[in-house]
């Protein structure tokens, strides 16, 4: 209850107060571009504050942000990036402000389910698809699953590590391709690929025939994402900050597929 008020003293003030700089800048996650973008609407709808964003893999656009981009909020896919913002002093605060998961999207000719999960993404026949690791949290989370299958299965990271395609994420990944993943299933390159649960209507819209299978208990692994509140002295960065926390925008997060962490319990 005491931060449900604290909260709404938060974004009531920030309604009230003019953004010092007139405009927010807020740099999020990739996956996280739908959903940011309709919470900062309405953040602006509500406060007159208008909320300029950009997104990213969280490690490119941390490195942007070290690079000396003027940032008021980073909303990162894992914790780590903003955490390391705190410790180099480019971040006033860092909290998790909501979780995901991973699912593996496959074609039928996969054959995948959770009960042959392991043994059919080890099958050579199976051409999987990954994020890139250290650019994109959602590569750092499919290695920590590859780890956790080879507990099960010796052997299985190196080979899952040698096979994994690394499709989006990174900057040697494809750029120009507005959907690389829907092309990479449409060329044959992939017939699996691990990714965020948030965007499987996204994932099934490109890739009608595609299955969702979502990662087996065994071997999930994160994911908790991270914002950064650059400065505390900013009332309306501190209000958007709320309005991400607040049950409404924890809301709109459950509605976009994410998995809310601030929810009051239902009646």
């Amino acid at each position: 209850m005491r931060v449900s008020r604290c909260l709404a003293v938060l974004a009531s003030l920030a309604a009230t107060t003019p953004a010092l700089a007139g405009e927010l800048v807020l740099y999020g996650a990739g996956s996280l571009k739908a959903v940011m973008t309709a919470i900062a609407a309405d953040y602006t709808k509500a406060t007159g504050t208008p909320v300029r964003t950009a997104f990213g893999p969280s490690g490119l656009m941390r490195d942007r942000i070290e690079a000396g981009e003027a940032v008021d909020l980073f909303t990162s896919a894992d914790m780590g990036h903003a955490l390391k913002l705190r410790a180099d002093g480019r971040a006033a605060a860092v909290m998790m402000f909501t979780r995901n998961s991973l699912c593996a999207f496959a074609k039928p000719e996969a054959g995948l389910d959770a009960a042959n999960f392991a043994a059919r993404l080890l099958d050579p026949a199976v051409r999987l698809g990954t994020s890139t690791p250290n650019a994109d949290p959602g590569g750092d989370y499919t290695w920590a699953m590859f780890r956790l299958i080879d507990k099960a299965v010796p052997g299985a990271f190196a080979q899952l590590d040698a096979k994994a395609q690394k499709i989006v994420g990174g900057s040697t990944a494809p750029t120009s391709d507005p959907d690389p993943i829907a092309s990479a299933f449409q060329r044959g390159d992939i017939t699996v690929m691990i990714a965020y649960c948030s965007g499987a209507e996204q994932r099934r819209k490109a890739t009608p025939d595609v299955q969702v299978v979502p990662v087996p208990p065994p071997y999930a692994t994160g994911p908790e994402y991270g914002l950064a509140l650059t400065r505390l002295d900013n009332p309306a960065a501190v209000g958007l900050m709320a309005a991400i926390l607040a049950p409404e925008g924890q809301a709109t997060l459950a509605k976009f597929g994410f998995e809310p962490v601030g929810l009051p319990a239902a009646p």
